[in-house]
């Protein structure tokens, strides 16, 4: 039976000579080139093993509080079905283009951004392609984004394992994920997909960060565990791993968000993990 079946002379392999093969000795990447007008020093991916734990405003968050730390910061939105970063920060306009590839919109503030709604004449009309080919746009994100000098690329993923979290692992140079979790021990098992897939793609892990972990009465200052008690700290320690930041719930935070003024919202809930990135 073969044993490489990439091999040209596959039906006639071995162990013994496949062990000389150039090939079985200098196995292909599957890294995809970054775009030779571009300058980017740290890819951070922002993952969650499932939807609606507000991984794309965590992402948000770091790459403000970075921006604000002065690093020149970017963000890859490779949400293709269901992109927020753009609107959160108020930025409409189209990406326009030229031989050296596509140009990323850019806040007020600097912070260059993709997204898909950012190629679209109607950001409302729905993004109905099979994996495949969102998979391949995220390469594109990649390697025909005319990025420039970029400190930190927050690369903010669709939820659980699948094609884009995949593409992005074996295509980027991921310098490490951060893994996005709420309270309920629901969401903690599913948060373990995520760090294991993680851990499969050898991509390192640099902490979990819960969201919605409390709610502060604005009358007592009480904290309120509206989703029920963390476990964010045994879970940490039982993956081996840290803990970043732990947000509290606050109205304002979506109403600054839904606005289009993002950079505006101060997140100290999230020094930690500003702290981590700093020094990889």
């Amino acid at each position: 039976m073969a044993e490489k079946s990439s091999c040209s002379s596959a039906s006639s392999c071995s162990k013994e000579s496949c062990e000389g093969c150039p090939s079985h000795q200098n196995p292909q990447s599957l890294q995809a080139e970054m775009n030779a007008a571009s300058n980017v020093k740290h890819v951070i991916g922002i993952v969650s093993g499932k939807g609606g734990v507000g991984k794309s405003f965590v992402t948000a968050s770091l790459a403000v509080q970075m921006a604000k730390a002065g690093y020149s910061v970017g963000i890859l939105d490779a949400d293709i079905t269901g992109p927020s970063i753009p609107k959160m920060f108020g930025v409409h306009e189209k990406v326009i283009g030229d031989e050296k590839g596509m140009y990323p919109a850019e806040t007020k503030e600097g912070i260059k951004i993709m997204s898909v709604n950012l190629l679209m004449d109607d950001e409302e009309a729905p993004v109905v392609w099979r994996g495949p080919v969102i998979a391949g746009a995220v390469k594109q994100f990649w390697s025909e984004t005319v990025w420039g000098d970029v400190d930190y690329l927050f690369v903010d993923m669709p939820p659980g394992t699948g094609d884009v979290p995949l593409t992005v692992f074996q295509s980027l140079p991921v310098n490490g994920i951060v893994v996005v979790t709420s309270p309920q021990e629901l969401v903690q098992m599913i948060v373990k997909k995520a760090f294991n897939m993680a851990n499969m793609m050898h991509i390192p892990v640099l902490g979990l960060v819960e969201n919605f972990s409390y709610l502060k009465c604005p009358d007592c200052g009480k904290e309120i565990s509206l989703f029920g008690k963390s476990h964010i700290d045994e879970a940490a320690k039982e993956m081996g791993t840290k803990v970043l930041g732990k947000l509290p719930l606050d109205p304002s935070y979506a109403e600054t968000a839904d606005e289009g003024k993002f950079y505006e919202i101060e997140n100290p809930y999230l020094d930690a993990a500003v702290e981590v990135l700093k020094n990889i």
